[in-house]
């Protein structure tokens, strides 16, 4: 198991002191309820491994789980840890709380306190403007889980949208994989020796903005960002023993953003795009677009088929400290509306500029009222020594879950 830091052990220390004294006097409750999950992982791959000390296969097990309770006056306390053990990197077993939230409900407003996670975005191949949490990178390369990050929100709903206002207290720095992981650069990532442009370092406090309403066919969402960059500059440097190691470097930054959606018959179109200032020594605009169109009752059965199309692109080009700077990507999305809520997306990736590939496949289906098995695949295909993703041409994925209810 990866190393606990003092200052993780400062920040759950104040965290249960502060939770210690708010909840004390909420002695009778509406309602509780405990949920979750527990799952077991076998990770695949076919190719050797290219970086010395990776493992060739991995298996886990991870928990996930729920205890919610709602008071008589409507507001609401929710838990949910989690914790993997994994047999193939020991930075990739770790404990994190996803979330942790009092909910002071109100007529006028609604308040949160805690831990929590919270999702911005509409495309379906990356999300550009989830910047709220961290991303938990030794689960998976796909960026979509997050660490639960601390915050106060404050939001008020009208008819004319909803405000929200977030303040996060300190920073969740991004887990990397170890030596043992696979999907990881040829040079390990010491995230003991992270580095901040604020001397406040994981202290400072990170500020969040957002109008989003829906009206007619349209939902939209503004956003403004003020704080520590999530997505770290890696920077060239030595461990202890004179090793190369990859060190984060973690900026201040302004990002403003917007996503949209506009649904008009069986189509469904998407955007979302960016310009953030202070990362590096340029500022610089993104943005991902496209559609989804459904065809309901696929030769006239129940399941419906989606077809799914986006743009990726980055101003910065080959400076860009991402893959997708300049992409297109294309889906097929089944839902096979069974019983079993049976459904798969099959997804390519295809850099403009050279002949760069990936392909990918996700498909889930329920076995019974508790059980569910997901099933996911990833290949990368002519990856030249230039490509973002070069280092990891080798790790191909077969990755198979089984997770338990309850």
């Amino acid at each position: 198991m990866s190393s606990v830091k003092p200052s993780q052990i400062r920040r759950a220390f104040l965290l249960a002191l502060f939770l210690s004294l708010l909840f004390p006097h909420f002695s009778k409750l509406f309602a509780h309820e405990i949920s979750g999950y527990v799952s077991g992982e076998i990770r695949l791959f076919p190719n050797d491994a290219l970086h010395s000390g990776q493992n060739e296969q991995s298996s886990s097990l991870f928990f996930q789980p729920e205890y919610y309770h709602e008071f008589e006056t409507g507001s609401s306390f929710t838990f949910v840890p989690f914790f993997r053990l994994d047999s193939g990197d020991k930075e990739r077993t770790h404990i994190d709380i996803r979330e942790l939230t009092y909910l002071w409900l109100k007529e006028d407003f609604e308040l949160r306190i805690g831990v929590r996670k919270v999702f911005w975005g509409v495309t379906e191949f990356v999300h550009l403007v989830d910047i709220i949490n961290q991303t938990d990178l030794v689960e998976n390369i796909d960026t979509e889980d997050k660490l639960g990050q601390p915050m106060t929100n404050f939001s008020v709903s009208r008819d004319w949208g909803t405000i929200d206002v977030f303040w996060m207290p300190f920073f969740r720095e991004r887990t990397f994989p170890g030596t043992g992981g696979r999907m990881r650069g040829a040079i390990i990532v010491d995230d003991d020796q992270s580095k901040y442009e604020s001397s406040a370092e994981q202290w400072h406090s990170d500020w969040a903005l957002r109008y989003s309403h829906s009206f007619d066919d349209f939902d939209i969402g503004i956003s403004q960002f003020m704080g520590t960059n999530r997505e770290p500059t890696l920077l060239d440097g030595t461990d202890s023993s004179g090793n190369s190691i990859k060190i984060p470097n973690y900026e201040q930054i302004n990002q403003t953003s917007l996503d949209a959606t506009y649904v008009i018959g069986e189509w469904l179109w998407k955007l979302e795009s960016l310009y953030r200032s202070g990362q590096g020594n340029e500022n610089y605009f993104a943005w991902a677009g496209g559609f989804e169109y459904t065809l309901v009752g696929l030769l006239e059965s129940n399941m419906d088929l989606g077809f799914v199309g986006e743009l990726l692109y980055d101003d910065r080009e080959d400076n860009a400290i991402t893959a997708f700077e300049n992409d297109i990507a294309g889906g097929l999305r089944l839902t096979v509306n069974d019983a079993a809520s049976s459904e798969a997306l099959f997804g390519w990736i295809q850099d403009v500029d050279t002949s760069a590939r990936l392909f990918f496949l996700e498909a889930s289906r329920r076995l019974g009222s508790n059980w569910l098995l997901n099933l996911e695949m990833r290949l990368s295909l002519d990856q030249p020594d230039s490509d973002f993703l070069f280092a990891q041409r080798k790790d191909d994925l077969f990755q198979v879950e089984l997770f338990y209810y309850f």
